[in-house]
């Protein structure tokens, strides 16, 4: 059962929040007091209609349009969507991107093009940093906290491919750097989710899906509601925890 939070009154901004962990993230903290601003492509449609969404059910959130891949855009987008909400207790590093539609095995090297590599780069790890930057005197001012969307493939799995993995591997040590440099004022946390059953680029055949469920000792894929529930646990609980990277993929790897 998930825990309840009283967040009346506190304030999150969810990168990469218009579909998966990021939406499902948005819904929890707003269902929980939180106003929260979900960061989305500008022309993705998705957002807008999440924040429509929990605005009809009495919440409080706004939308916060741009680009983390693009330096100029995350700092003006991070800017803007603290100026809606007019401070920051929580900022959830969630965008990403595989660059790819199907995995690429490690050994396939050809597959791993220069634009692959850029995107991923700009995105999932240039991104997180971006973010964390520009939002955090305002973190710093409230003594707030930082949960990053690292990945299994960052840890143990090549994931969709060698250069999506060493993103996020990139993102753990970014963790705990950013944990060093931003305390005592601000916790830096990650939480590195396994299978995660959600809208993806990525395409699982049933036999991996069936396989990745055998694999794991609680034996099913996680939901994004699962990721979730631990970034807003990083986010709004564990006073004590900072530079952690938590593995939620129900004893995949184990």
């Amino acid at each position: 059962m998930a825990i309840h939070y009283d967040l009346a009154g506190r304030t999150a901004l969810v990168t990469g929040g218009a579909s998966g962990i990021g939406l499902a993230t948005a819904m929890q903290l707003a269902r929980n007091g939180c106003t929260v601003a979900i960061n989305h492509l500008p022309d993705d449609p998705r957002g807008p209609e999440a924040v429509a969404r929990l605005v009809n059910e009495g919440h409080r959130a706004v939308a916060a349009p741009g680009n983390v891949g693009d330096a100029a855009d995350a700092v003006r987008m991070v800017e803007a969507a603290i100026d809606k909400l007019g401070r920051l207790d929580m900022l959830a590093n969630n965008a990403g991107t595989p660059a790819t539609s199907r995995m690429i095995q490690p050994h396939e090297l050809d597959m791993i093009t220069e634009e692959l590599w850029a995107t991923v780069l700009q995105v999932n790890l240039l991104g997180v940093f971006r973010c964390a930057k520009a939002a955090a005197p305002a973190l710093k001012a409230v003594h707030g906290a930082i949960v990053n969307t690292a990945s299994i493939a960052g840890l143990h799995n090549p994931g969709s491919s060698l250069a999506y993995g060493a993103t996020k591997a990139g993102v753990v040590n970014l963790t705990k750097n950013l944990a060093r440099g931003l305390a005592p004022e601000v916790r830096v946390n990650a939480v590195a989710p396994g299978a995660v059953d959600s809208p993806w680029m990525v395409e699982w055949t049933n036999e991996q899906r069936a396989n990745s469920i055998e694999r794991a000792a609680l034996k099913r894929r996680c939901t994004p509601d699962d990721i979730a529930e631990v970034i807003v646990f990083l986010g709004f609980g564990a006073a004590m925890v900072t530079g952690q990277t938590v593995v939620v993929d129900g004893g995949l790897t184990l």
